[in-house]
């Protein structure tokens, strides 16, 4: 759904085209004109009540800072009364802006990305900016697709957590060649990329939830990650093993899980792991929807949890808190995440046209181990 609003936005762009070659009124005042009123009507009716110029009108609402707050206050006031509504396509012609952001986002329906995303629109809004959201469904080339998209929309930043299996980020070199702020989240580029990087900690976040295990007495711990092509995995691995090795604890091979962090997937896991005769007393999944299953699957063989088996997520999902036994999990605070990044956008769409449109290190979110009756030692 949320694609195919992005489709109609891109299709109503080409008729804006269509209709500017063969209209002499401005193309954007024809298509956002509200009633029998245009945007210069609205400005000229504000500047006529409080008997100040239109240019006046127009730097109070702009924010201009030779504006007294009186008066900007009074415009804003009356602006209000009045009904006026801001034609931000008609400016973005005369700014080469069009106040839009563009997201790209795996799945909206995972927790994680649904938390950032509502953080995203709202703190957006605040500067006046919306927010164009596709998702790719974790593929490649839905990815390209929307990325395509979005560079034809003219979005003024974008904003990407790619696939798990995005190795060539190709697709977004249009918008680093026009100077247009990419902002990679999450899933982010491994290597050197004139872009953003907000990430969480995985490597903390993973080497934390393995120690919390060791420290809880296990000693026999499996791993279920995702597919090693992602940064995330790539690091949550490194974390694991980190903790492993410290504590000169041996990994075994038949423990550690490369997939895709599916429900399913998780079962037929635990499923070769237990029916190898003795298993795991321990169980790292770097995803919490791995871990819920882990834990159903050890409910229906009668693996009683914490005693037998201590079962450590990622990512706090909501479900972790309330299902029986609850759930010890790492915190990621997508609320944070999805503020950085609006912090980021904004600060780089500050800056003089010449000015830098990227952050040349990283910008790290910490996390925080959040411990349950999953991996309790009472």
């Amino acid at each position: 759904m949320l694609s195919y609003h992005v489709h109609i936005y891109d299709n109503l762009c080409k008729r804006f085209q269509m209709i500017k070659k063969n209209a002499s009124l401005p193309i954007f005042n024809c298509f956002m004109a509200v009633g029998k009123k245009n945007y210069q009507n609205t400005i000229l009716d504000i500047a006529e009540a409080l008997k100040l110029s239109p240019a006046t009108i127009s730097r109070a609402l702009n924010n201009h800072p030779y504006v007294k707050e009186k008066t900007r206050n009074d415009v804003v006031e009356m602006a209000a009364k009045l009904g006026y509504r801001r034609n931000h396509m008609a400016s973005g012609l005369r700014s080469n802006r069009t106040r839009t952001i563009g997201l790209i986002i795996p799945r909206v329906s995972m927790f994680f990305h649904a938390e950032v995303i509502t953080t995203i629109q709202n703190d957006l809004h605040k500067h006046g900016y919306s927010l164009i959201i596709c998702q790719s469904n974790d593929s490649v080339s839905m990815e390209r697709e929307l990325a395509e998209t979005l560079y034809s929309s003219r979005v003024d930043a974008l904003i990407a957590a790619c696939t798990l299996q995005t190795v060539d980020f190709s697709h977004f070199d249009k918008f680093i060649e026009h100077g247009t702020p990419v902002i990679f989240y999450d899933r982010v580029p491994v290597g050197d990329y004139k872009a953003t990087l907000i990430k969480g900690n995985d490597f903390k976040g993973a080497y934390l939830a393995t120690n919390h295990l060791i420290a809880a007495g296990c000693k026999r711990i499996a791993h279920i990650s995702g597919p090693l092509t992602s940064n995330l995995y790539q690091d949550r691995a490194a974390g694991f093993l980190k903790a492993m090795e410290e504590h000169q604890l041996p990994v075994n091979p038949d423990w550690i899980f490369h997939q895709e962090l599916t429900h399913s997937n998780a079962i037929l896991a635990m499923q070769k792991m237990f029916a190898m005769g003795v298993g795991p007393d321990g169980l790292f999944a770097d995803n919490d929807t791995s871990a819920i299953a882990a834990i159903e699957y050890a409910k229906e063989k009668g693996i009683v949890i914490p005693d037998a088996l201590k079962v450590a997520g990622y990512s706090n999902d909501p479900r972790t808190a309330i299902i029986t036994p609850a759930i010890t999990s790492v915190e990621q605070f997508p609320n944070l995440v999805g503020r950085r990044i609006v912090e980021t956008v904004i600060e780089l769409l500050s800056n003089d046209e010449d000015g830098p449109t990227y952050k040349t290190e990283p910008v790290m979110i910490p996390v925080e181990l959040i411990s349950r009756k999953s991996t309790s030692t009472n």
